[in-house]
Formats: structure tokens, sequence, C-alpha cells
């Protein structure tokens, strides 16, 4: 059977009512429980503290999978994570995938005052179209979560 061509990224975006500061709060691998409804638990594996260049956080998710990622970098200036799953349990398909969050303020127009927010993903050629669906799924489903807990303050 021949593996059908597909793209190894993935972008989801989402403009969310509530401004910057309420939403960039929440945009870290520690918090994510916090907004993802998917996440049961997050918690450090490597605090900051005591390795200050390596920040691993273990995801726990409801269905049971547990993945550790690492930020691999931070900026509060232009308000953007990225960050790299390392080990998955049960394993994952692919090699590696490597994802950024960014949060911009929205300015003008009648969004203003909002947070526009995209999630992507670029996962090693070995991935196939369902990995890369089931990443659009997930992120969709964790933006809106993300909505839904900033604007219920």
């Amino acid at each position: 059977m021949t593996a059908i061509p597909t793209s190894t990224s993935v972008s989801e975006s989402a403009v969310i009512s509530a401004p910057l500061s309420q939403v960039w709060h929440l945009i870290k691998l520690q918090s994510f429980h916090r907004f993802w409804s998917a996440i049961k638990t997050a918690e450090y594996v490597k605090e900051p503290s005591t390795s200050p260049e390596t920040d691993i956080v273990k995801w726990t998710f409801k269905d049971g999978t547990v993945l550790e990622v690492k930020l691999e970098e931070h900026s509060a200036i232009d308000h953007f994570i990225t960050y790299s799953v390392i080990d998955a349990n049960p394993a994952i398909s692919y090699s590696s995938v490597v994802s950024t969050i960014r949060c911009y303020e929205v300015t003008t127009g009648e969004k203003e005052g909002s947070t526009f927010v995209t999630w992507s993903g670029h996962f090693s050629s070995d991935a196939d179209a369902g990995v890369i669906e089931d990443a659009r799924f997930k992120r969709q489903e964790a933006l809106a979560n993300l909505a839904a807990t900033v604007t219920k303050k």
C-alpha cells in the first residue's frame, strides 16, 4: 500500500475575544491543562530553576497518553513559544514535531482588544495524512478551549 503524499505542516488560528495579556498568561507548557480540556495534568520533568536552559514538561492526557515536551524557544517580547515532543507513551508514529504558538494583539477594527493566536506544527517527513489531520483537530479543539477559558473570566 502506498502512502498518500501530504503536507507535513499544520497551522490553525483563532481570534479570541480577550486581551493579549489574558491569553498570553496561559501560553506556558506547564499551564496547558488550565485551558486544554484534553490534558489532565501538566507538570515539570525538569524545573527551570534546576536546569535553566531546559524546560521539560510532562502532559498527561485524559485518554492516558503521556507526552514530554521541551521548550525550544520563548519570547515574552514577541509573545510566542516553540516546543518539541521528546518522548511519548504510547510511542508516536513519526520521528519528530516542532510546534509554535504565537499571540498577536488586535489593534484596530471591530475585533480591537482581542488576540489573534496561531498554532503551527512542522512534522518529520514520516508523518502521514492521519497524523496531520489529528494535529489539525487537536489544535482547533485547544484554541476553542483557550477562547472559552479566557472569555469566562
